[in-house]
């Protein structure tokens, strides 16, 4: 077998990742370059011809970084090495959530910043997130590397969660249509794309051993609709199954999740990867459709060679699993066109960032028309908070990116949680003092840390107006204690508000916070982790030259007793595994989501219970009507309505589209099945034609494995948040039109 680089054909595979040089012009041709055979054609006669241990050696890859040094490997994430002798190249597999990362400190590391995974989400625009997903496809190519380990997309049912920032919020509609087109831009950049956590990785605390319990209906139509649609819509090439287990089982050899749902109901084509770490066997493992382990190699390297002579696992699961690598290989591209290392274009990529933050950024408060401030009425400014004399803040993790320019203050690390990871607490170096400054030039804009209790208000009180940022850290490996932001923020909020009538808070989190002095201040500005451009973007927020439009894709809750559940499940204080354990031993306790189908804005609905911010909601600089809801029957279904600028300013509306299911379908009382986004001139008006997908309208039957768009009546609702829906509408299935 040849693994190492001495031979020519390896020399020529080395010469891939440098130039554009076409190898397969310069060795004899095989069967498999023909690029006019279709994907799986060409993998077929690859597998074909590969040895035992070069099929073997295909479905098990390292970490590449941690001061490992393997041939070949680029430093990132994760690397399988290629089968030189057949023009397989190595996979180079590097995270990239919200941006490239660099775990492993690569010497060309660092990468565009984006804003949070919610904050794209928050756009509520598919066409922004392709370019979003543009810039991690490009940058992940540029850096050399052919697989992207991005794509959260886990549904929030639990607002601690401290990877929510790199997930796509409480909606599977609004997260999947975001998240699929993500993929896809990754995908057209010629690199495989992936989503992940497959599935139900809804907590940090005790992820190894968790047990994720949900009936088969709700997670159908919530938590897999998610992926499904982000699946079907991206054409992603693989998936990565969760540290988890989900009823009991573990994700990673959970023959309903892989086999079941993903494989046959969703005819995916790709492959299944497991989480770094989280196989768990051999045989179960390859027979519950699990197609490639990272990173310890316990089970898919000899372990499966002898299972596979032993006929323990069939040589065609075996075929199987290559096949599914090699197909999106040559589906992708990364064969026929390789990446070849560059400088990322960092100015452009910067313009995206700024633009998704522009619009992804939510105004959730603004009494008496605070804002837009005006530079030339304003002779003094305070800024206090969250070294915003410096940049902003970015979540933390294996999502972490060492943005361009580099860490804004002094690196600080987290102390490694229960799972042994450590973090940094990072700033992406855009300050918003800066950009604040060059918007009011004539105005005496002052800066305070925020840290001293005293000095924030003392300096608020001496200025026309004073912007708090607060911020609220989360990451990989922890959750939140409780939805309170931390270092006593609240007290320094509540005392600059006190100070200074004209007071705005600008929040920097990844998860919803509560907020106890709400109607003390006169708005709130929620810009998420804000990314690369982050102080430019909310700059041109707060004065008026972006006027936003983001809308919440998660709840914001009252309280914490007003959430599903008061605390988040996890072992007792004295059975913590060993922090310095990379994978510590999980201990095996149970996260039972006894709300089901009630999640996010369905929970509150259906519990009569009022958010402090529902989903869907979102202020503007106008204001904006709804008439004339007209709902048409047939295939497909349509909804039209008008929206209209009743403002001053040029703005842009989401409209968004509810149904409420009949009775006879016990489920919340609405869900989102539709939106679109309006640009509209002062006194413009619009009509919006919506189509519905009969599915987004169904429910899921498990005794026939299959939807159902039941019969009877349907409301229909119409308008700009979860929560105000001016304009309903009955639209009536009959028995014979609900069939397929």
């Amino acid at each position: 077998m040849l693994r190492g680089h001495g031979s020519a054909a390896a020399f020529c595979i080395a010469l891939l990742a440098l130039s554009s040089w076409n190898c397969f012009a310069q060795t004899p041709k095989q069967p498999w370059t023909n690029t006019h055979l279709s994907p799986d054609e060409r993998a077929d006669l690859v597998v074909k011809v590969m040895t035992l241990d070069e099929k073997v050696q295909l479905v098990h890859g390292s970490m590449a970084m941690l001061g490992r040094k393997i041939p070949g490997a680029l430093g990132g994430d994760g690397f399988v090495p290629g089968i030189p002798r057949l023009g397989i190249p190595d996979l180079n597999l590097i995270g990239a959530g919200v941006g490239i990362t660099n775990l492993g400190k690569r010497t060309n590391g660092q990468a565009t910043a984006l804003p949070a995974s919610l904050a794209e989400t928050a756009t509520w625009d598919p066409k922004l997130a392709y370019e979003f997903g543009t810039v991690i496809g490009r940058e992940t190519r540029d850096q050399g590397f052919n697989v992207s380990l991005g794509g959260g997309n886990d549904i929030m049912r639990e607002p601690r969660n401290g990877r929510n920032f790199e997930y796509h919020g409480e909606d599977p509609i609004l997260a999947g249509k975001i998240i699929g087109q993500e993929l896809k831009a990754i995908q057209d950049q010629g690199v495989i794309a992936d989503i992940k956590h497959y599935a139900l990785n809804c907590q940090e605390t005790d992820r190894m051993g968790v047990s994720s319990n949900l009936d088969q209906r709700s997670m159908r139509e919530l938590d897999l609709l998610a992926f499904e649609i982000g699946i079907k819509d991206s054409g992603v090439g693989t998936v990565m199954c969760a540290y988890n287990r989900v009823n009991g089982v573990y994700s990673c050899e959970n023959d309903y999740l892989l086999n079941q749902a993903l494989k046959k109901d969703w005819d995916f084509q790709g492959w299944v990867m497991s989480d770094w770490g989280a196989t768990h066997s051999t045989v179960k493992a390859a027979l519950a459709g699990l197609d490639q382990e990272f990173f310890e190699n316990k089970y898919f390297s000899e372990p499966l060679k002898k299972a596979v002579e032993n006929r323990e696992v069939p040589k065609s699961r075996l075929d199987d699993m290559v096949h599914r690598i090699l197909r999106t290989m040559f589906a992708v591209g990364v064969i026929d066109n390789p990446p070849v290392i560059k400088p990322i274009d960092a100015e452009a990529d910067a313009g995206v960032a700024q633009r998704v933050e522009e619009q992804g950024a939510v105004l959730l408060r603004n009494e008496g028309n605070q804002l837009p401030l005006k530079a030339s009425s304003l002779h003094s400014i305070a800024v206090i908070g969250s070294h915003a004399d410096v940049g902003v803040l970015s979540g933390g993790g294996s999502a972490q990116v060492e943005p361009v320019g580099g860490n804004a203050v002094p690196p600080k690390e987290i102390p490694p949680g229960p799972n042994g990871f450590l973090s940094v607490l990072v700033w992406d170096p855009s300050s918003p003092l800066q950009a604040i400054r060059a918007k009011a030039p004539t105005a005496k804009v002052d800066y305070d840390d925020g840290t001293d209790p005293a000095a924030g208000p003392k300096l608020a009180a001496t200025s026309d107006v004073a912007i708090v940022f607060v911020y609220q850290h989360t990451h990989e490996d922890a959750d939140l204690e409780n939805l309170s932001l931390p270092d006593h923020q609240d007290e320094l909020v509540k005392q600059v508000a006190a100070a200074n009538p004209h007071t705005i808070v600008v929040l920097e989190n990844g998860d919803p916070v509560l907020m106890p002095w709400l109607t003390s201040v006169k708005a709130i500005l929620e810009s998420w982790y804000p990314g690369q451009r982050g102080g430019e973007a909310i700059a041109n927020i707060l004065f008026g030259d972006v006027n936003p439009s983001g809308k919440l894709p998660i709840s914001f809750p009252k309280s914490e007793s007003d959430l599903p559940h008061l605390s988040i499940p996890a072992p007792p204080p004295s059975n913590q595994p060993a922090n310095e354990e990379l994978l510590p031993t999980p201990i095996f306790i149970d996260a039972n989501y006894t709300e089901g189908l009630k999640v996010g804005y369905r929970w509150y609905d259906a519990e009569n219970k009022d958010p402090l911010f529902p989903f869907g909601f979102g202020l503007s600089y106008t204001s904006f009507s709804y008439s004339q809801l007209k709902v048409t029957s047939g295939k497909p279904i349509q909804v039209t309505f008008s929206v209209k600028n009743t403002g001053l300013r040029a703005g842009t509306e989401v409209a968004e589209v509810y149904v409420g299911l009949p009775a006879s379908a016990n489920e919340p009382p609405k869900r989102l099945v539709a939106w679109e986004k309006v640009q509209l001139d002062p006194g413009q008006n619009r009509t919006v034609t919506v189509s519905l997908e009969p599915q987004f309208m169904s429910v899921f039957n498990v005794e026939k494995d299959a939807w159902d768009l039941l019969p009877g009546d349907y409301l229909v609702f119409a308008g700009g948040s979860s929560r105000h829906t001016p304009l309903t509408a009955t639209l009536h299935i009959s028995a014979e039109s609900s069939k397929p």
